[in-house]
């Protein structure tokens, strides 16, 4: 069975490339430079669903979108989290926040209404990430 991206991820998300687990997403919402690190296994809903090989894939690609994420954007602070309330699908969440976002000190989830990304902006945005990957074809 090949792989399915949860339809709430597939409508609020534009994918940026395939890593060796994972498919990198970005959140359409410009107001935050937001990424999503999904793990191509139907099924997963936590990281205890992963074999250990696959768990430590993860930490893995987690650590270079952390440390690319900050060397693109050079961020107050780093959020990362694999909530999964509303979209049971295991991913996992990396947002750079500034002190001067529109939603510091708060999380970002529900916060406001969602901008997304222009055209040249969205290219801009995409080309400042995708720098520091190796992509994988899906």
């Amino acid at each position: 069975m090949s792989f399915l991206l949860h339809p709430r991820l597939e409508a609020d998300t534009i994918t940026i490339g395939s890593l060796a687990l994972s498919q990198l997403l970005l959140m359409n919402d410009s107001r935050f430079p937001w990424l999503v690190l999904v793990p191509r296994r139907n099924g997963a809903r936590e990281m205890i669903d992963l074999d250990q090989a696959d768990q430590v894939q993860l930490f893995n690609e987690m650590q270079t979108v952390l440390k690319a994420v900050s060397i693109a954007f050079k961020p107050d602070k780093l959020n990362l989290g694999a909530i999964g309330n509303l979209v049971p699908q295991l991913h996992v969440h990396i947002i750079a926040r500034f002190e001067k976002d529109a939603a510091w000190p708060s999380p970002v989830w529900g916060f406001g209404n969602s901008e997304p990304y222009s055209l040249a902006d969205l290219s801009l945005r995409k080309t400042a990430i995708s720098s520091h990957f190796t992509f994988f074809p899906d």
